[in-house]
């Protein structure tokens, strides 16, 4: 069994609900439409990088993640920038 207390806030929970739902905003319909159209015409195809310059972003990628490797190895040896102690 539910307290009055409880149908109270719960008629009141109804309430807001159905004012929410009434006054939704609606999206203007040039943008819906616009929204429908792009959908329809399905994903656009980025062109894909070059692979040169793919090839110099994993070498930069690469170097630095063994730039970063390679500190934390020092300071886990017990040396390097951030070396406790």
């Amino acid at each position: 069994m539910t307290s009055d207390g409880e149908s109270t806030e719960r008629e009141e929970l109804a309430a807001i609900a159905e004012r929410l739902e009434r006054e939704r905003p609606v999206p203007a319909a040039t943008f819906r439409g616009e929204l429908r159209r792009s959908l329809q015409r399905g994903p656009r195809r980025e062109p894909a990088l070059p692979p040169a310059r793919a090839r110099i972003l994993v070498a930069a990628y690469g170097g630095c993640g063994t730039v970063l490797l390679a500190v934390a190895a020092i300071g886990v040896a017990g040396a390097g920038p951030f070396a406790t102690g």
